[in-house]
């Protein structure tokens, strides 16, 4: 309703109405009263006052309503109003007992005819004695959607007062002392300068500055002019701009009147982190040092330390020096960096302090059970399992010299001190086993970490093939054929952030977070690339609206409105002509596009703590010209976020522009988001969230808004579904997906906030999620676990869902509600599940011990004991078996043993070794591999180590299999000294005979003297060739810097039959060394997995078992699946027995 002069609600005749959408626009609303006292004000005079710049000199028409969205004509209540006055109501003049109600009003003003308003006052001369000063005016333009024309500030120079005589020491070159006897000046001269802003768009209002003392501004194009400075190539002028770094200039020698200074400034980078304080361990009365490296623009000016988050007085240095160390000392340190442009805080690390004689390490080595053989059950333990032992990896005191470093020169850790050989009674024979004795302190094993895997498009899976792959803006790989790459992390590195680039412009450019494992080794991962829209073309000398929403039969999520002329090219330049504009948006209202998100959606706080984002959707922008295809920049870019979808209304006064910074993989600030009523094109009025950001060298962005309601969940891997605490898998990525609160409460489930992936240690994972403590079900989360490609499976959930098998006791996790994805439907995968992301409540015990963690109980979650409250995912066991008797963890490379009989003899160096073997049998058949010291007189005779097969079936032929067969490569062992040619016994478990070897295999061995016995047919020995033979002699062998990888891709070779390709599907005729002919297995002899069965001292519940045997069962029933599988687990859906 609209308002001409004075109004009363009595009146008769209704007020005249001045609207026209050609001629006039409403403002934004305002409301600066409030109720109290006499009644509410809202007065044009106190509106200006505030708002100067939102309204027009003289209104046409005025309109009033409640902020309960009534209009002021249908409250019943008496008021007055006039546009050129305001808005009014007395509550004195309301019905008895009746006060006026809460109203805001917003005006109608003329559009398009870039009306400007009255200048300011002029400014106080701010010239000193003797000084030529620049007093300054300012005026807003008051057309919101049409430029005005002319001058924005106007300055004018002017002079200070007179100076009292002074002595001064200051000599010029050129020109002559001013009268602050602070610079000089030379009258004759004049600077010209003109400024550019990180975009190259003209930088209007920066500041020009010499000596901290204010000259001039920039004007609407940029520019600016100073008489008096002298060119003598001493004097040096500050220019600053909001948003970007200050840029210091020395003004160029010159003999001319008139200088000339072109600058273009850059962006402010907000500090982040480059290297962190490195955890040690110390002796009372040493020393030690802490330093934290920190990088941003402008430089951080002050460092703090805190002691077990205590601030430490005096120490305000980069790096923290900790001399005479007493007990008291031990703890956590870290440093927090700040400055201009903002504040950053390192991860703590930890400082052990050991008393002067006491051990480095506890020597006792910790339980750790090792599977054995399926035909070596021991009686004494009642079960497969032998406890032979384990040291930590912690950080020890070790031998350093007395320099104070940084970083140590020589890292200690505790590891294996002594080992002693136990011989175990299996069936028919002794199995060596090593058992750690005793731990000490010793040099660390050196160790790389490497984090490879696929770039795929998130909608098919099409590879990004030969794509760029940038670190802190260098490229340092590129992606393969089929869009597999691999990276080696850096030393020292806190976050891996990884953007790969698309040279055929078929995919959005990705900034990724990769977590991988600290202490070395290879971690998996799938990158999901977004395609890029097809662009548009559009016109820049026209408004362009272009509406961004995924899902349909759902409204447009954002709209992105662009005024005509807005458009530049990299150089500030005014771009005029057609534009192909490409804007992919990532909907979070698809759950299908949570894994292609962007970084990991965190962002610095004020006080330099990293926070978490949820989104309300990214949109990657690309605009270029049509003719030559050069990109373009835009300013003064509008976002409108239509509120309906915020279902969580406490967000929409958060609601915040954010870029992606793709150096640091950090979210930074563009601005807010204001609510307004607004009518978009011929729809309804609809109320929106809008935002002001420009297009410059960041081209993704982000409306978020940070969450303060935090908790960690805690998740472990394991090799079976037997869950036993020796059979935790590291590297494994854990990942949770974020759903909106439930509809009812907060929001809606059908929209994702973030995406968080974790790689699990030896102590498993805890991920991150938002949480509720009020209402269990308010947020909820889909967790999932893959390790190099292969999904793990989650517990179930039905028919019975059993507390035990899950980790959680009741009855919390009713409270959490369980749920693995089959639950409803045995058709979908297993390989998930969802839960409630109920917060625990401090006032009930049983919450208090996981597996949901408050979010400042993050230390008690990464080290809970195995029997606080976890959730599980296993891999899906394998049909293999691998025994080492020098124990190793294969994901865990820092356990590795020097010793003569390690598999591995040298780390970072990891040589696996196949043999193809092809099986004519109708049955599939268990094939071991007896890898013994062959030529080496330190290992001659004795065991390296077992490795269990079970073949698999060919696809269209029942009678054939095929298996391959790791053994022990032949080489030098750990000393480097001498090799050994592994004498290998290739036995399938059946009545078998060889039928075949491989020609050039054996015309290879016959060559490479000397020549293992060759007379039992029912299996096959040779000294393992040194060469890395291939497909022709049905040998595989890769070397990788991680042990899983090089078995990975070696196993894919021998599946494929080839030396260059890989396969998951077994090609039983390919690449063959050896062939057996079995009839039906003996029944006095058990396979590996009958005997697991079989076994009476296994803690296996039912359920489980019910579960192998009726996977077993669908297996023999689909013959076709059992040759269809992995081969980072060629057993498909059987349960991997490793070690």
């Amino acid at each position: 309703m609209f308002f001409a002069g004075s109004w009363r609600r009595d009146k008769e005749s209704s007020p005249a109405v001045y609207h026209s959408e050609d001629n006039y626009d409403w403002t934004t609303w305002f409301n600066v009263d409030h109720p109290g006292g006499r009644g509410d004000y809202e007065q044009l005079e106190a509106i200006r006052f505030y708002y100067r710049a939102r309204v027009c000199e003289t209104p046409r028409a005025i309109e009033a309503r409640t902020t309960e969205w009534v209009p002021a004509r249908e409250t019943g209540e008496t008021v007055h109003a006039d546009p050129t006055v305001g808005f009014w109501c007395l509550n004195e003049e309301q019905s008895p007992g009746r006060n006026c109600s809460n109203y805001a009003v917003r005006f109608l003003c003329p559009k398009g005819l870039g009306a400007w308003g009255p200048w300011s006052d002029w400014s106080s001369c701010p010239a000193l004695c003797g000084q030529v000063g620049v007093q300054l005016r300012h005026r807003n333009c008051q057309s919101g959607s049409m430029p005005c024309s002319g001058l924005k500030v106007e300055g004018k120079a002017c002079n200070g007062p007179e100076c009292p005589k002074i002595d001064c020491s200051l000599h010029c070159v050129m020109g002559k002392v001013n009268a602050d006897c602070d610079a000089c000046m030379c009258e004759e001269h004049t600077l010209l300068g003109s400024v550019r802003s990180a975009g190259g768009l003209t930088a209007e209002g920066a500041t020009i500055l010499r000596s901290g003392k204010l000259l001039t501004l920039t004007d609407h194009n940029g520019h600016f002019r100073i008489p008096g400075i002298c060119p003598d190539g001493n004097t040096t002028i500050t220019i600053s701009l909001q948003g970007h770094a200050t840029l210091n200039v020395v003004v160029p020698s010159s003999t001319e009147r008139t200088s000339v200074l072109s600058v273009q400034l850059k962006r402010t980078e907000k500090l982040h982190v480059l290297s962190n304080p490195e955890s040690k361990a110390r002796r009372e009365g040493k020393s030690t040092a802490f330093c934290c490296k920190v990088a941003g623009t402008p430089q951080p000016d002050k460092y703090q330390w805190f002691h077990n988050n205590s601030l430490m007085e005096k120490q305000s240095e980069s790096t923290l020096v900790l001399k005479d160390l007493r007990s008291e000392q031990a703890g956590e340190y870290y440093c927090r960096a700040s400055g201009p442009s903002g504040a950053i805080k390192t991860k703590p690390a930890t400082l052990k302090i050991l008393g002067r004689d006491e051990p480095s390490c506890n020597p006792k080595p910790e339980s750790h059970l090792t599977r054995l053989p399926h035909d070596c059950y021991q009686n004494s333990t009642n079960s497969y399992y032998y406890d032979v032992g384990k040291c930590s990896s912690s950080t020890c005191a070790g031998q350093l010299d007395s320099g104070i470093r940084c970083k140590d020169k020589v890292a200690y850790c505790c590891g294996v001190a002594k080992m002693e050989e136990r011989q175990l009674t299996c069936q028919g024979y002794q199995l060596p086993t090593m058992v750690v004795t005793e731990c000490g302190c010793q040099k660390c094993v050196d160790t790389k970490i490497i984090v490879h895997g696929r770039a795929i498009a998130a909608d098919n899976g099409e590879p990004m093939r030969f794509g760029h792959i940038f670190m802190n803006g260098v490229r340092i790989s590129r992606t393969g054929y089929k869009g597999t790459f691999s990276v080696q992390v850096p030393p020292d590195t806190e976050r891996l952030v990884l953007t790969f680039v698309d040279n055929m412009q078929k995919f959005v450019n990705t900034t990724k977070v990769l977590p991988f494992n600290t202490k070395g080794g290879a971690v998996y991962h799938e990158i999901k690339l977004l395609r890029k829209k097809a662009p548009v073309t559009i016109s820049s000398t026209e408004t362009n609206t272009l509406e961004l929403g995924e899902v349909e039969g759902e409204e447009a999520m954002i709209e992105i409105e662009i005024p005509p002329h807005s458009f530049y090219k990299e150089n500030g330049e005014v771009f005029t002509g057609k534009v192909n504009a490409s804007v992919t948006f990532l909907d979070p209202r698809d759950i299908s596009t949570a894994a292609a998100a962007q970084s990991d959606l965190n962002f610095v706080g004020d006080e330099g703590d990293t926070l978490p984002l949820r989104t309300y959707g990214m949109f990657s922008v690309d605009f270029r010209g049509q003719e030559n295809n050069e990109p373009l920049n835009a300013g003064e870019v509008k976002v409108f976020l239509d509120s309906a979808q915020v279902r969580m209304s406490e967000h929409l006064n958060t609601m915040k522009l954010w870029s992606l910074n793709p150096e640091t993989g950090l979210w930074e600030e563009e601005g807010s988001l204001q609510v307004e009523r607004k009518k978009r094109g011929k729809r309804e009025e609809r109320t929106f969230l809008i935002g002001n950001m420009e297009i410059r060298e960041r081209r993704l962005f982000n409306l978020d808004v940070p969450e303060n309601r935090r908790c960690y969940v805690k998740v472990r891997a394991f090799r079976s579904e037997r869950f036993m605490p020796s059979e935790q898998v590291e590297g494994v990525v854990v990942s949770l997906i974020n759903m909106e609160p439930t509809a009812g409460y907060s929001s809606n489930p059908r929209a994702w906030g973030r995406f968080d992936s974790v790689v699990t240690g030896p102590n498993g994972a805890c991920l991150p999620a938002f949480c509720d403590e009020q209402k269990p079900d308010a947020y909820s989360a889909y967790v999932m676990a893959n390790l190099g490609g292969e999904e793990l499976e989650a517990v179930p959930s039905a028919p019975k869902l059993n507390p035990n098998l899950v980790g959680v006791p009741q009855p919390y996790l009713g409270k959490l509600n369980y749920r693995r994805t089959d639950h409803e439907d045995p058709r979908v995968k297993k390989t998930a599940f969802n839960i409630n992301v109920a917060k625990p409540s401090p006032n009930t015990a049983e919450e208090g011990n996981g597996p949901v963690y408050a979010f400042e109980n993050l230390k008690e979650c990464e080290e809970a004991p195995f029997s606080a409250a976890h959730f599980r995912f296993s891999r899906v066991e394998g049909d293999r078996y691998d025994y080492n008797t020098v124990p190793f963890n294969e994901d865990d490379p820092m356990s590795w043993t020097e010793d003569y009989l390690s598999w591995w003899p040298k780390p970072m160096e990891y040589r696996a070794c196949y043999i193809k073997i092809k099986i004519n049998s109708p049955h599939e058949i268990n094939v071991r591999s007896r890898n013994m010291g062959g030529t080496h007189p330190k290992t001659v005779g004795q065991l390296y180590g077992l490795r269990d097969t079970r073949s698999i079936r060919d696809m269209d032929q029942a009678t054939v299999s095929a298996v391959c067969l790791e053994f022990k490569c032949s080489g030098m062992l750990y000393d480097q000294e001498r090799v050994d040619r592994t004498l290998v016994k290739v036995i399938p478990q059946g009545s078998c005979k060889r039928d075949f070897v491989n020609g050039m295999l054996q015309e290879y061995l016959v060559n490479h003297l000397p020549l293992a016995v060759n007379n039992d047919t029912n299996e096959f020995t040779m000294l393992a060739p040194l060469d890395p033979l291939g497909h022709n002699y049905g040998i595989y062998t890769v070397t990788d810097q991680d042990p899983r990888t090089a078995k990975e891709i070696a196993l894919g070779r021998c599946f494929d039959g080839t030396s260059d390709g890989t396969s998951r599907v077994m090609k039983s005729n390919e690449g063959i060394a050896l062939t057996f002919t079995c009839g039906d297995r003996e029944v006095t002899r058990q396979s590996v997995f009958q005997a697991l069965q079989g076994s009476q001292g296994q803690t296996v519940t039912s359920v489980v078992r019910e579960g192998r045997q009726n996977r077993r069962r669908q297996r023999a029933n689909t013959p076709r699946n059992s040759r269809r599988r992995s081969t980072r687990n060629p057993a498909g859906r059987r349960a991997e027995a490793r070690s």
